[in-house]
């Protein structure tokens, strides 16, 4: 407990208690005349790490870091920055990167070291090189994507593409683990599934591909290079085309609100940069300037692209889906297939759409 006129603090059983005093010292919690403001901060349990895998202690779960390549030697450097990002003008402004390699100060006051520039280019005081710093801060700080991530596991620093999202997780939304340890993670605990989580998990990926069969278009391999230039979109990674398990075709509009893969529908991603995209929509993963030139790209429409929410597909043959769904091979268990249909027609709001042949056939009023 501190002085009767601020904040005090009790603990007990597991519970931390801060309680504040508005009175100044006639507070009722010191002489019994006056309220006591008190806010309660549970004590979180500590978790139990059932990946297999031991956490490095030293290392904090969700600290981004800020990386910068030395303008001086070129060595890569982080800055960490811990829990709250940094806003581009203010770093800036106060902002004093060291590269621990060479000892060069990355600063609005640091005359830039390129010898072969012109001089007035290179002072600190003129207008050219305030606004080289000003880009070289924003670069670095702009977009979440721009961060990087310590891994709790296997302590390397990486980019935040190499960390699947965990929502709710530190100023990123990033896992502990980069997604190499994590793979060693699912080894090991995937087959400590259940078998009907494993059942759930395949039946909702065979209702989604049994009801875009037939919708989806044979994607050209050499057309999808040639048109994102051998490139990630996302990052800009050169991609081996022979190399099939470093890049992935993506579903622009995801196929989870039954949009099919088509040529303007298709986006070439490293595997990375796809695993991280999963099925989000477009505009919860690509920047506003990515959406454009992805539009112009694919031939894709920019305003369903830019949409700040999702939509299922307003024109997909919802019958269609339907008859395909429901063409089952003797000894399918036919009971159970039309409860999933039932249950996903629900779930994206369908039944409106539906015949109705398909609508008695399948029960819905």
């Amino acid at each position: 407990m501190v002085d009767a006129s601020g904040p005090g603090w009790l603990f007990t059983n597991g519970a931390c208690i801060l309680y504040i005093c508005t009175k100044g010292a006639k507070c009722r919690r010191h002489t019994g005349r006056r309220r006591v403001l008190a806010l309660m901060l549970m004590a979180r349990r500590q978790t139990k790490n059932r990946t297999g895998l031991p956490r490095l202690p030293d290392i904090p779960s969700h600290d981004a870091l800020v990386s910068f390549a030395c303008v001086a030697c070129n060595a890569r450097g982080f800055v960490r920055v811990g829990l709250e990002l940094l806003d581009a003008k203010a770093a800036f402004e106060s902002a004093e990167w060291v590269c621990e390699n060479c000892g060069f100060v990355h600063s609005r006051d640091s005359d830039l070291p390129f010898e072969h520039w012109p001089e007035e280019l290179r002072d600190a005081s003129r207008v050219a090189t305030e606004r080289f710093w000003k880009a070289f801060f924003l670069s670095a700080t702009e977009h979440v994507e721009s961060y990087w991530k310590q891994c709790k596991t296997c302590g390397r620093i990486l980019p935040f593409a190499d960390f699947s999202r965990h929502k709710d997780w530190g100023p990123l939304e990033r896992q502990m683990e980069c997604r190499a340890c994590k793979a060693v993670i699912n080894a090991k605990l995937n087959p400590k599934r259940s078998k009907q989580q494993l059942h759930e998990a395949s039946s909702r990926r065979r209702i989604a591909d049994l009801l875009l069969e037939g919708e989806n278009e044979s994607i050209n391999i050499d057309d999808l290079f040639e048109r994102f230039g051998g490139k990630c979109f996302k990052t800009g990674v050169d991609l081996d085309k022979a190399d099939r398990g470093t890049w992935s075709i993506d579903h622009i509009l995801p196929s989870r609100y039954l949009f099919p893969l088509t040529v303007s529908n298709a986006a070439l991603l490293s595997r990375s940069a796809n695993e991280n995209k999963r099925d989000q929509w477009p505009s919860k993963f690509y920047k506003p300037s990515e959406l454009k030139r992805l539009a112009q790209i694919t031939g894709a429409d920019l305003t369903l692209l830019a949409r700040p929410s999702p939509i299922v597909n307003p024109n997909i043959d919802v019958d269609a889906c339907v008859e395909r769904m429901l063409s089952v091979r003797e000894g399918s268990d036919l009971a159970k297939r039309l409860a999933e249909l039932k249950q996903l027609l629900v779930k994206y709001d369908l039944e409106d759409s539906l015949s109705d042949v398909n609508r008695r056939l399948l029960g819905i009023k």
